[in-house]
C-alpha cells in the first residue's frame, strides 16, 4: 500500500484530525512553504465593532458554575477562529487557535495550516485579519501563525504545566467545532502519556486523552484546567467510521509543555529539530507480553530494538536488531535483538518512554549512554543522537 494511501486510510479509519467544519477537504489544499516571522510587530487596529462586554456573574450560582463562568470569561478573548483557503474554489477549512503573545502570534496545529494559501483569523471582539505562516512541525501537529493586525487589549493565553496533569483532573476545551465560535465543553482527563499517530512513522508522546468533547472545528483551540491555565492544545479524536467524524469521548490533545518546547523554535528558526537514534521497536507488544507467550526474553520491561538503520546512530554505535521472527497477535516482532533498559541511567520500560525522554530530555549532537541487555549481559554503549529525519 502506497504511502499516500496508507495516509490516507489511517486517518479515515483511525483518527480523525478535528481540522474544521469542511474538514474532509483540508487534504485537498495544496501546501504552502512556511514563511519565517520577520520586521515589526503587528500595528494595532480598531476593532470591526466593539468587543462584546463580560456579564456579571449572575446569582443563584453554585461554586463550580461560578468558577466556570469566571473560567470562560477569562480564556475566551484569547481564544481565535481560523479559516484557511486553498488554491482550489473549494479548498476551504476551518479551526482554532489561542493567542501566545503580545506581538500577535498565535498557536495552532499544524494539520489545520499545512496546505493554506491563505489564512483569515477572527479575534474575540471581532476583528478580522490576515494571517501567515511563521513555522510549522509535523511532529508534534503544532504550528505557529502570525496576524498581520492586531486588536487592542490583546490577551495572550495563560500557559499551565502539563506534567503536573492528573488523571480525574477537571478540563475545559474552548474552540470553534463546527464553525460555532466560542464553544465551551467540559471532561476530565482520561489518561495521560497516549502517543499519538501521525502521518509520518513517528509518534508523538505524551499525549493527553480526554472526554472534554472535542470535534472538527476544535483544532489548536486550548484545553485548560479549572484556573484557566493552558495545558493542552486540541489536536484529535478518535471516531466510529459508521458514525462520521464527531465526538465519542475519546479525544486528545498536545501537552502545553511541548508547546513551550517547540513554539519558541517555530517561532525563531521556523521548524524544530528532534533528536533520532535510527532503530524500530515493537510498538504495542511488551517484553511481559512476549514473556507471558512463552517467548525467551531476558526482561519484562525494556525496548526491544528489532531493527537498526546501518547508517544511523545506533547502527554506527553497535547496536544490533532482531534476529529471528515471529507473530504475536497477527503483528511482526522480531526477536534475538539487543534490549535497551535505560537512557543516561533512567528507566525505560517501553518504546513510548525512549521516545518521550529523547523528545524532552535531547538534543541533536548530544551523547548519551544506553543501557542495553545482550546475550545475558549490561552492556553500557555511547551514541551520538543524529537528527530525525525530514517527514
Amino acid at each position: 500500500m502506497g504511502r499516500r494511501r496508507l495516509r490516507g486510510f489511517f486517518w479515515a479509519l483511525l483518527v480523525l484530525f478535528a481540522g474544521g467544519c469542511q474538514a474532509f477537504r483540508l487534504r485537498e489544499l495544496v501546501f504552502v512553504t512556511p514563511t519565517p516571522a520577520t520586521g515589526a510587530a503587528p500595528r494595532p487596529v480598531a476593532p470591526a465593532s466593539p468587543a462584546p462586554a463580560l456579564p456579571p456573574l449572575p446569582s443563584g450560582l453554585d461554586e463550580e458554575e461560578q468558577r466556570l463562568v469566571a473560567l470562560y470569561q477569562k480564556v475566551l478573548p484569547s481564544v481565535v477562529n481560523i479559516d484557511v483557503e486553498g488554491a482550489e474554489v473549494s479548498a476551504f477549512g476551518s479551526g482554532s487557535g489561542f493567542v501566545y503573545d503580545n506581538q500577535g502570534h498565535i498557536v495552532t496545529n499544524n494539520h489545520v495550516v499545512e496546505n493554506a494559501q491563505e489564512i483569515w483569523v477572527t479575534f474575540y471582539d471581532g476583528t478580522v485579519t490576515r494571517a501567515r505562516v511563521v513555522g510549522r512541525d509535523v511532529y508534534s501537529d503544532l504550528a505557529v501563525i502570525r496576524a498581520e493586525a492586531l486588536p487592542e487589549g490583546l490577551q495572550p493565553a495563560e500557559l499551565g504545566d502539563s506534567d503536573a496533569l492528573r488523571v480525574g483532573q477537571k478540563v475545559v476545551a474552548i474552540g470553534n467545532p463546527f464553525g460555532l465560535r466560542g464553544t465551551m465543553t467540559l471532561g476530565v482527563i482520561s489518561a495521560l502519556g497516549r502517543a499519538l499517530e501521525t502521518p509520518t512513522r513517528f509518534q508523538i508522546p505524551d499525549v493527553i486523552q480526554t472526554d472534554a468533547a472535542i470535534n472538527p472545528g476544535n483544532s489548536g483551540g486550548p484545553l485548560v484546567d479549572l484556573q484557566g491555565r493552558v495545558v493542552g492544545v486540541n489536536s484529535a479524536i478518535r471516531t466510529d467510521p459508521n458514525a462520521g467524524p464527531a465526538n465519542i469521548g475519546i479525544g486528545f490533545a498536545i501537552p502545553v509543555n511541548t508547546v513551550k518546547r517547540v513554539v519558541p523554535q517555530l517561532i525563531r528558526e521556523g521548524r524544530v529539530r528532534y533528536p533520532y537514534l535510527g532503530i524500530s521497536s515493537t510498538g504495542s507488544i511488551s517484553l511481559a507480553e512476549l514473556r507471558a507467550r512463552g517467548y525467551d526474553v531476558p526482561a519484562t520491561r525494556g525496548v526491544l530494538v528489532q531493527e537498526v538503520l546501518p547508517d544511523g546512530p545506533a547502527g554506527r554505535a553497535g547496536l544490533r536488531g532482531g534476529t529471528h521472527e515471529v507473530r504475536v497477535r497477527g503483528i511482526r516482532v522480531l526477536l534475538g535483538g539487543d534490549i535497551i533498559t535505560a537512557i543516561d541511567g533512567h528507566p525505560v520500560g517501553s518504546f513510548d518512554e525512549l521516545v518521550s525522554y529523547l523528545v524532552n530530555h535531547t538534543e541533536v549532537g548530544q551523547t548519551v549512554t544506553l543501557t542495553v541487555l545482550r546475550d545475558g549481559r549490561a552492556l553500557s554503549i555511547p551514541v551520538t543522537l543524529g537528527e530525525r529525519p525530514a517527514p
